[in-house]
């Protein structure tokens, strides 16, 4: 009888495997094997492109007459570090009693990626049925399950496909344009950078993003701050006042006066000590009031991108950092897959979730999340998320969002601190969207003045919700405070409480106008996390969550790449990461390479250009488009870039 041959990326994972599996046989060289299963693993990439001067030695020489490099049967190589597990993967199968190979590589593109560099390479046995295992996390069940429902590996060759269009590409514009770059104009950038010689690296991803970097950087430098004037008056009776704050409208005397700056600021602090001159002795009546009451629904879950800007934020890691924590939490069987883009959850996950609670509140020893869980027990929180903004089958393309399994707890005493309380920030997030939503009394007030307004409102939470979880007692104190939205200061407290008792048409005193000094300023720097949620955005830092998933598209890069793009700018001298701040600023070196992009192809640094790369890459692996469409593509915007360019030396 034939056996079954599994294969996963790694040694750790294939151990996860073969526990599922119950095989206790002893480790052989390079495999596991047993009555009916062999499994073995890669390490990471065992297959690798070869470079230009494997094609021909004298590409070896950066020259101008040998570009455009372009193959037309592309060569690949075992990496030598690694041909040794290579082999024995490659003679496991090739083994004609193997009757089915399982492909258990990670569960995502470049996962997909690595395994069929191999098959490819390895020439397995041609009898054998060859099988892919998908996973959404490492927990026994999980791994039963996608050995069960493990589909035909032809199901997955759209994925395969636009995995190794995404490799050639990186690789076409890596290698033809930084050589072409650094021929026009490599002594130009020596001389700017007082070296002897230097080359110039240039990335379809790595590129775009060094734009977004230089741009906000020069918008900081060559931002003037402007000086304004504002108006405040303060408004009330014998027993209390509130303060509400002038704007132009319509009627305003002031209405597209060019004495202002903006619709709430005049230029000079005469002109606006003169405005608060011809309202003196007017009286003021309360025009509008406004009460209503505010829902705000608990944060949606976890992809990679929001979890590393979370942690930059509240642990000053970088996302590389990040990432190689929750792929441990992964592989220790903790939380679910994390390199996702999805922030919900699947229909199928959503109805079986009462696991995941159950776990979390049978075995996770924590006193703070057990106090959580206490309370949607007693208070009966419903954990039906059907039919909530949580599930969304059409938001999920590989993988849904990234959630705590309840499995894993055996592990969890031996993480280090920082593993654990990112965690225990992935758990509470998860909580919180079985709390209430947090409510809000407001109230809005416009003070007239013969058609002039004064504007206040105040605000109060009057049921947490959600926020007892992810708002804690001790607000904004420390690195590791929440920086959830919505809070509440004691001014805005009490302005509420003087400003309930206010009546539509009623007459308030003016106590008194003061002038208040503003001014603008400039945008702030990326740092290493919400430059990942830039790049998920295509190049927009967009701090308001809701927005950021109602335009959420194509961004530069993946979940997977976008750490390891930021690593490669920093390790190239491109960009400096502060340690301390995670805060990123540009090179000298980075900027002259910006330079030279900008003025030879500037569309290399344009976040939308790259972005439809990848939605290209995305439609391949959606069957939309063919794989040849896709390449014709990229073969005609190499040439055309070649032409323009050697025209211009």
């Amino acid at each position: 009888m034939g056996k079954k041959l599994l294969i996963t990326e790694k040694p750790s994972v294939a151990m996860e495997f073969a526990k599922a599996l119950k095989i206790t046989t002893n480790r052989k060289n390079g495999y596991l094997e047993s009555n009916d299963w062999i499994i073995t693993w890669c390490v990471g990439h065992l297959v690798t492109m070869s470079y230009p001067d494997k094609y021909d030695e004298k590409l070896k020489l950066w020259r101008l007459e040998t570009l455009p490099f372009i193959p037309e049967d592309w060569k690949y190589e075992i990496i030598p570090a690694v041909a040794n597990q290579f082999n024995i993967v490659k003679e496991l199968m090739q083994r004609e009693d193997i009757e089915e190979i399982y492909n258990a590589g990670d569960s995502g593109r470049e996962g997909e990626y690595i395994q069929r560099l191999v098959f490819m390479m390895a020439k397995p046995n041609p009898n054998a049925k060859m099988k892919r295992v998908w996973i959404d996390s490492q927990t026994e069940e999980e791994i039963n399950r996608g050995i069960r429902e493990a589909k035909d590996l032809a199901e997955y060759d759209s994925l395969s496909d636009s995995a190794y269009l995404r490799a050639k590409e990186d690789y076409l514009i890596g290698i033809n344009f930084s050589r072409l770059l650094s021929i026009i104009y490599g002594r130009k950038l020596a001389q700017s950078i007082n070296e002897d010689k230097a080359s110039i690296s240039v990335g379809r991803v790595m590129t775009c993003v060094l734009g977004m970097i230089v741009q906000r950087e020069r918008e900081i430098r060559n931002f003037v701050k402007t000086k304004y004037y504002k108006i405040v008056g303060e408004f009330g009776d014998e027993k209390a006042s509130f303060k509400a704050e002038w704007k132009v409208n319509g009627k305003s005397v002031m209405y597209e006066s060019p004495k202002l700056y903006n619709e709430s600021g005049f230029k000079k602090e005469q002109e606006a000590k003169e405005f608060i001159s011809s309202l003196a002795e007017k009286p003021a009546t309360i025009t509008e009031l406004k009460k209503s009451k505010q829902k705000e629904n608990a944060p949606l879950l976890f992809n990679l991108a929001e979890i590393q800007n979370e942690c930059t934020k509240r642990f000053k890691i970088k996302p590389d950092t990040t990432l190689e924590i929750i792929q441990n939490l992964y592989e220790k069987k903790l939380v679910t897959y994390p390199r996702t883009d999805a922030r919900v959850l699947s229909t199928a996950v959503a109805k079986e979730i009462s696991k995941n609670l159950n776990g979390i509140a049978r075995s996770f020893k924590d006193e703070e999340v057990q106090g959580y869980i206490k309370k949607m027990v007693e208070e009966k929180y419903s954990t039906n998320l059907i039919k909530t903004k949580y599930v969304n089958d059409s938001k999920i393309t590989d993988h849904y969002a990234i959630i705590p399994t309840g499995q894993g707890y055996e592990n969890y005493n031996q993480l280090p601190d920082l593993q654990k309380q990112v965690y225990k920030v992935i758990v509470k997030r998860f909580l919180a969207i079985f709390y209430p939503t947090a409510e809000y009394n407001k109230v809005q007030v416009t003070v007239n003045i013969e058609n002039e307004m004064f504007h206040c409102s105040g605000k109060v939470c009057v049921k947490q919700g959600f926020l007892e979880i992810l708002k804690p007692k001790a607000e904004g104190k420390g690195e590791n405070a929440e920086n959830e939205p919505q809070k509440t200061d004691k001014k805005e407290d009490n302005n509420l409480e003087i400003l309930k008792t206010l009546k539509k048409g009623q007459i308030v005193e003016v106590k008194n106008f003061e002038i208040k000094d503003a001014e603008t300023s400039p945008p702030s720097r990326f740092n290493s996390g919400s430059i990942i949620l830039a790049m998920e955005n295509a190049g927009k830092l967009i701090e308001e969550e809701e927005l950021r998933e109602q335009i959420k598209g194509a961004g530069i890069g993946t979940s997977a790449t976008r750490a390891e793009i930021m690593k490669k700018l920093e390790k190239i001298n491109y960009i400096e990461i502060n340690s301390k701040t995670q805060i990123i600023t540009p090179t000298n070196k980075g900027e002259r390479i910006y330079d030279i992009v900008y003025s030879s192809m500037p569309d290399m640094l344009n976040p939308k250009l790259t972005a439809s790369w990848e939605k290209g890459l995305d439609m391949v692996a959606k069957k939309e488009i063919k794989p040849e469409e896709f390449m014709t593509k990229l073969k005609n915007y190499i040439h055309s870039k070649f032409n323009k360019l050697v025209v211009k030396m």
